[in-house]
């Protein structure tokens, strides 16, 4: 009578860690958060209740960080703009045609993003 007992809470235990694992990858999979800098500040800013002036200071201040970041990465991002095309050109060796296609979708997705941002950064820098 005790076997049967562990068994299915052994099954039941595995079935909660399957349920488990699968829905947090279904999540991640599906679920299409808005991940801009500017989505984040906001949720952070709400997290912490800040008020209107809070939130201005708290933008000069990480903008102002984000200025610092960007002139001191300006002299190197050839060399690592160099290294993400070599990254590319070897994954791309590694891919069929087919899955090449896909990533080119998301690396252009993911390259939009980090322009437009960059673009922000820059514009929050000359003012």
């Amino acid at each position: 009578m005790e076997r049967p007992k562990q068994q299915a809470l052994a099954f039941l235990l595995g079935a909660l860690l399957v349920g488990g694992v699968l829905g947090l990858s279904a999540d991640r999979v599906f679920r299409h958060d808005d991940s801009t800098i500017a989505s984040r500040r906001k949720a952070l800013y709400d997290d912490l209740a800040l008020s209107g002036t809070q939130r201005a200071t708290m933008d000069s201040v990480l903008d102002d960080s984000n200025c610092q970041v960007e002139t001191l990465l300006r002299p190197v991002q050839p060399a690592m703009d160099s290294i993400k095309m070599a990254r590319r050109v070897a994954i791309n060796a590694i891919l069929t045609p087919e899955q090449r296609s896909r990533i080119d979708a998301r690396r252009k997705d993911d390259d939009a993003r980090r322009d437009a941002e960059r673009k922000r950064i820059k514009a929050a820098c000359h003012k």
